[in-house]
């Protein structure tokens, strides 16, 4: 149950990012997933209701962004539970276990990368990106009045951890409205971003947290047993 809860965690953390850091309708796919990349690399800072349902459990929060990589999750549902991200060490709260997961990041993996301006950029090396159903907005699904415009990512190789991303984006806004992805064993986690606040000079202190001292620490949790 433990590491299950720690590879939601981490998904939503890695999708989260890869949003964080990510148009009109260009010719192609890909020209318009750049032009959204290039629109996200703008932002100073961002806020947004999140909705999560992680392989069919709910979750619901507030999320905030400020360039170049500080993330900062605050749960509703689960109450009190936090994820943040200084640049340096991802901090994960578990209200229910009383535990502070914790891991040190260093700036040449990966996982820091993707909280620039490059982050779509290297989705978009690994994932092949189409339109799901054509460059006209339809909608969200069945029965929504939201209209979005429907991107698909398909991995280049099988050693990337999803087998499909899928991207809805808001064409008036050219905001993300909602990110699908399915992993390679079919848990499947959907974020739903609504109600966005851009360009609100979030302080650095937002992305400091202290954790109850009552709370139990684990270090380099991503890499435990």
């Amino acid at each position: 149950m433990a590491k299950n809860k720690k590879f939601i965690l981490t998904a939503i953390f890695s999708i989260v990012f890869a949003v964080g850091l990510s148009a009109q309708v260009i010719t192609t796919a890909s020209a318009y997933f750049k032009t959204i990349s290039d629109y996200y690399a703008s932002f100073k800072d961002y806020e947004a209701t999140i909705e999560i349902t992680a392989d069919k459990k709910e979750m619901a929060g507030k999320v905030s962004y400020k360039r170049p990589n500080l993330l900062r999750i605050d749960f509703a549902n689960p109450e009190n539970q936090v994820i943040v991200f200084n640049g340096d060490m991802l901090t994960i709260y578990l209200p229910e276990a009383s535990a502070v997961l914790q891991q040190t990041v260093q700036a040449d993996k990966n996982g820091a990368s993707i909280a620039t301006s490059q982050g779509l950029s290297l989705l978009s090396r690994y994932y092949s990106v189409a339109y799901e159903i054509g460059q006209e907005p339809v909608p969200l699904e069945n029965g929504s009045e939201d209209k979005v415009i429907k991107l698909v990512l398909y991995p280049r190789n099988s050693a990337e951890a999803f087998r499909y991303i899928k991207i809805a984006i808001s064409p008036e806004t050219k905001l993300i409205r909602r990110i699908e992805a399915s992993t390679k064993k079919g848990e499947l986690f959907v974020f739903n971003f609504m109600d966005y606040k851009l360009n609100t000079d979030i302080t650095d202190q937002r992305f400091i947290y202290d954790a109850p001292s009552s709370a139990n620490n684990y270090n380099n949790f991503l890499f435990s047993e």
